[in-house]
């Protein structure tokens, strides 16, 4: 048989680059692959087309394809010496055929191109964005992803969309990974699926802010309700409660609610009330007219005595 030639299958020059030969290649393995195609010889052709990327997309193995395409019509090139087979004997070229050339010349890695052993599927990693109240109760979500499917190089010639329903555990922490076995990518030779794993993003919250398992929110105060002591409604991530602000309040002050915060693996957090003051934007004369008074009153008080002091 012809020894075949490995360019004018890939439909490339001899002298294009790699990323021209690989372009090649993946082009012909989506037209031919088996699984796809609906030409009567894909099987044939895509066979073809991966030992032919198998020679040219490695360096030494091009080469030595190159050297032995150049001296195909010699007769000598296959003489035997002293009574063995050259380095490069391939035999009888009509008795050969394409693969017994390509293990040939080879050896085992030729033969495993073509008799995979079973290999175990990639692991797939995935995010799912979620509320913090769900992260809390616990939710069925609807997961859409997409499983590649690789040749035997491990180039990927398509993509699967996959649709799954899981159960997001209640309890469950912004960046951790969820595993669900044998969802990810397929095997190849009658191996085993990878996993999927899903990486837990909690999704920002207009109110609480999330530290480990303690919230903190930031709890308004007009100036006079610092000073003098009240009761607010302060909400929770389920309700609300009635919370005590001591007089003389400072601004930046963390008033803490055991047991209010997240439910952890471990500890149930809490909740933070982080005090803020806020002065009216705008105030009418009457109104001046007290702060002046006020001002007046506490005009002993200096509320940066030692500031900016070394």
């Amino acid at each position: 048989m012809e020894l075949k030639d490995y360019y004018a299958i890939l439909g490339v020059e001899r002298t294009d680059d790699l990323k021209a030969i690989k372009t090649a290649y993946r082009r012909l393995a989506r037209k031919y692959h088996p699984d796809v195609s609906t030409e009567k010889d894909a099987e044939t052709r895509f066979k073809e087309i991966a030992e032919a990327y198998e020679v040219l997309k490695d360096q030494q193995r091009r080469e030595e394809y190159d050297q032995l395409w150049q001296h195909r019509n010699d007769p000598r090139f296959n003489a035997h010496q002293s009574g063995g087979q050259s380095q490069h004997s391939y035999g009888d070229e009509h008795s050969a055929d394409f693969s017994d050339f390509f293990s040939s010349m080879f050896g085992q890695q030729g033969r495993q191109s073509r008799q995979q052993r079973p290999q175990r599927g990639q692991d797939i990693e995935t995010e799912v964005a979620v509320f913090l109240e769900e992260a809390q109760t616990g939710e069925t979500r609807t997961i859409r992803y997409t499983l590649p499917e690789y040749d035997v190089f491990g180039s990927v010639i398509r993509e699967t969309p996959k649709t799954l329903k899981v159960k997001i555990p209640a309890g469950v922490g912004d960046g951790e990974r969820i595993r669900l076995k044998g969802q990810g990518a397929p095997g190849s030779a009658g191996g085993p699926a990878g996993d999927l794993y899903l990486v837990v993003r909690i999704a920002p919250h207009p109110l609480f802010d999330v530290v480990g398992n303690d919230l903190e929110v930031v709890l308004p105060l007009a100036p006079w309700e610092a000073v003098l002591g009240t009761k607010v409604a302060l909400p929770t991530l389920h309700d609300s409660i009635l919370l005590t602000i001591p007089a003389g309040t400072q601004a930046g002050k963390r008033l803490r609610l055991k047991g209010k915060g997240l439910s952890g693996k471990k500890q149930q957090g809490d909740l933070y009330a982080v005090i803020k003051i806020v002065v009216p934007a705008t105030t009418d004369e009457k109104s001046r007219e007290l702060w002046q008074q006020l001002a007046e009153a506490g005009s002993g008080y200096d509320p940066r005595q030692g500031w900016g002091k070394k």
